[in-house]
């Protein structure tokens, strides 16, 4: 209760900079132009700002608030506002999403209890591989919380991460932004964008990155460039055409190790390992083409299809156990090289009609994709030292090395492919049943089979799913601004796990693992562009596979994990000077059923705090002049499941100052931990632990020309 109070005095009494999370009802559309409009046929009242809508979490084009999931949205407004790069920057004003360490070479949200490098989509289309996003090219990123396979296939299993890209929309932009900061930050960013003609338009954004960090030896190289294309075809028929090439290469770092139950008590600039012999580079190479057609008479044809290669390599030279002296650090190393291709496409075939009084939008599609994942793992050697030897043990008063290694296979590291394909097909309606009453209820079937090549053996595996995911919600609208609901969903992550290399014999023929959630929440547009909303949730994770303790030749099923908790959001402009977003998570994740020798019932799960809160105001003094400020509070931590070692609670406070310059410039300051407040941000396992940055300082001139 302390911390919400906390929140709520914070939330209310200082100016901020603000975020939708409902909406209320409106007539959703697609691009119109002198030549061309394709429209989704809703008949509902009022209109609300597109961010206050979403297509990702119901298929069809719904505002927010009649959504009966929870949903937060953080805009492009937003992530320029509070100087937001990354995914991990997004996740902290998104309440029940966290972000764990990644080992330093992936993004790793934590969503209601459950870490899942392969919850991430582009645009609904599936973006499963591990490597750092940016967010140059993002109109909006959106957290659909709780499992939902019918909408969003296996995975997700806490909920998804969707980006939402920009895309031509017939008006003239040129933007661009230079941002220079502390431990050499450098970053360009440019967003151009016009009408080619009535009927046709381009976007083009752009990114270049060379930066430093607060970590000794660690910087961050990115290049990003995404073209894109519309055109209508006629009166009732849109295409559009993008590609993205994208290149992230940065220090691999895996932070610091812990002693006694919590991180070793160092600087937050010290690097344990090798920094130098310590890198990750992923590169994408992502086309993309859609297709909307209006048939008239409330019947709407969508189809998307992505083609998407991912060449992703990490090298790390990281920390292991202290001693129990707490005088010398285990260091080991290897590297993992892994290619992807990913072929899907969606279509989608949406209906608005009205039958014995109700209203229904039916939404009936089919999925079909395959992936190809090769994956290559090997571990450094200490040669000068002897041919054998894989760890060096170090002082943690100096606990870096520069000894010559040398990267072979060992006798467990990964050399596979796997081939998975999946067809999928589903079927939903949402029905307004009357004035005070509307529901959702859908139903997908997943034919989901994965081929698996051990090279190092030559051993071959293979699983074959038939996964059946429906959905039901219920919502209630006692005012035409306000909804209640609750719902009911699952997901599935089939054996050969997110990343489609974890298929083994003793696997290959268990049913998926389940993640079953119940929701009820309220939605509450206080005003047209101001939102509130609550939510309440039960996760269940169950088929998770143990030893049998009385037989270790045979393999259990059980019910595994529990994650239950609240949510409370609000977002959106107070007044037309002062806009806010604020966020609370109150939540228990538990271990139901021992599992290990290190998960043991009763556990906390990790990375997931009891409290966590933000909140981010801005007030603009003046059309020229503005300021930001924000708080940040996430409660302690484990760093594992074991919960033998501790990250602590902090609360860190940010700013911004905005100055409109001389036509066409505009100035940002903003100042990152504004009290140089000393903390853990996240962590990967007990020895992988991320001190959390010291003041940083950022400064951009925007110009539009």
């Amino acid at each position: 209760m302390r911390h919400f109070i906390v929140f709520a005095l914070f939330l209310g009494l200082i100016p901020g900079d603000g975020v939708s999370s409902a909406a209320s009802a409106q007539t959703a559309s697609g691009p119109q132009t002198a030549g061309v409009t394709v429209t989704e046929h809703v008949t509902v009242q009022g209109t609300v700002p597109p961010e206050m809508e979403t297509r990702s979490a119901t298929k069809t084009a719904t505002p927010l608030r009649d959504v009966p999931q929870s949903v937060t949205v953080v805009t492009s407004a937003q992530i320029r506002s509070m100087s937001m790069q990354g995914i991990g920057d997004v996740a902290r004003y998104m309440p029940g999403v966290g972000i764990a360490q990644g080992e330093g070479n992936r993004d790793a949200p934590v969503l209601r209890g459950n870490t899942a490098t392969g919850s991430f989509f582009v645009d609904g289309i599936r973006d499963d591989v591990q490597y750092f996003r940016d967010l140059y090219n993002v109109d909006r990123v959106e957290a659909i919380k709780g499992p939902n396979a019918m909408v969003f296939g296996r995975g997700g299993v806490g909920g998804v991460i969707n980006r939402v890209t920009k895309q031509p929309d017939w008006r003239r932009t040129r933007e661009a932004s230079l941002q220079v900061g502390s431990w050499a930050n450098r970053r360009f960013t440019a967003d151009l964008g016009d009408q080619i003609s009535s009927t046709s338009a381009y976007r083009l954004t752009g990114l270049i990155e060379d930066s430093g960090t607060y970590r000794k030896g660690v910087t961050v190289e990115r290049q990003g460039i995404n073209p894109t294309f519309a055109a209508g075809l006629g009166q009732n028929t849109m295409i559009r055409l993008g590609y993205e090439y994208f290149h992230d290469r940065r220090t691999a770092d895996r932070g610091v190790p812990s002693f006694a139950g919590k991180p070793v008590q160092t600087d937050a600039s010290t690097f344990f390992g090798n920094a130098d012999e310590s890198f990750t580079e992923a590169t994408v190479n992502a086309v993309n083409a859609a297709v909307e057609h209006d048939f008239g008479a409330g019947v709407l044809l969508r189809s998307h299809t992505q083609m998407a290669l991912y060449d992703k390599f990490y090298q790390n030279v990281f920390p292991g156990a202290v001693n129990a002296a707490g005088t010398t650090v285990s260091i080991s190393g290897y590297n993992d090289a892994a290619v992807r291709t990913n072929l899907f496409n969606q279509t989608d075939v949406l209906w608005t009609l009205r039958a014995a009084g109700i209203t229904h939008r039916l939404a009936a599609g089919v999925e079909a994709g395959r992936q190809q994942s090769d994956n290559l793992r090997t571990t450094a050697f200490f040669t000068s030292i002897s041919p054998t030897t894989t760890t060096l043990n170090l002082p943690v008063s100096d606990p870096t090395t520069s000894q010559r290694m040398t990267f072979q296979p060992s006798g467990t590291d990964a050399n596979n492919q796997g081939v998975a394909t999946v067809a999928a097909g589903y079927v939903q309606d949402q029905m307004r049943l009357g004035r005070y009453l509307e529901a959702v209820a859908g139903l997908r079937y997943d034919r989901f089979e994965v081929d698996f090549l051990n090279n190092r053996s030559a051993a071959r595996f293979r699983s074959d799913d038939n996964l059946l995911s429906p959905r039901l919600g219920v919502v209630i609208k006692p005012a035409e601004p306000v909804s209640l609901y609750s719902s009911y969903s699952l997901s599935y992550q089939p054996r050969a796990g997110e990343q489609l290399s974890s298929l083994s014999l003793t696997n290959q023929a268990l049913d998926p693992e389940v993640f079953t959630n119940y929701e009820v929440g309220a939605k509450w547009d206080v005003r047209r562009a101001l939102s509130f909303t609550m939510a309440a949730y039960r996760l269940d994770r169950s088929n998770v596979a143990i030893t049998d303790p009385a037989d270790p030749t045979r393999t259990l099923l059980v019910d595994g994990q529990r994650t239950q908790g609240i949510e409370i959001g609000m977002g959106g402009a107070v007044t037309s000077a002062w806009s806010v977003l604020g966020g609370y998570a109150y939540q228990e994740g538990t271990i139901t059923r021992t599992q290990s020798a290190t998960v043991l019932a009763g556990a906390r799960l990790a990375q997931l705090p009891a409290h966590s809160y933000s909140v981010w105001n801005r007030y603009d003094v003046s059309p020229r002049v503005g300021a930001g400020l924000g708080l940040i509070h996430r409660g302690s931590i484990f760093a594992s499941t074991d919960n033998a070692v501790t990250l602590p609670a902090f609360t860190r406070v940010d700013a911004a100052v905005f100055v409109g310059l001389a036509k066409p410039l505009r100035g940002q300051l903003n100042i990152e931990n504004l009290f140089d407040t000393a903390y853990y941000a996240s962590a990967h396992s007990n020895n992988n632990i991320t001190p959390g940055s010291p003041r940083a300082v950022r400064l951009s001139i925007t110009t539009q020309f």
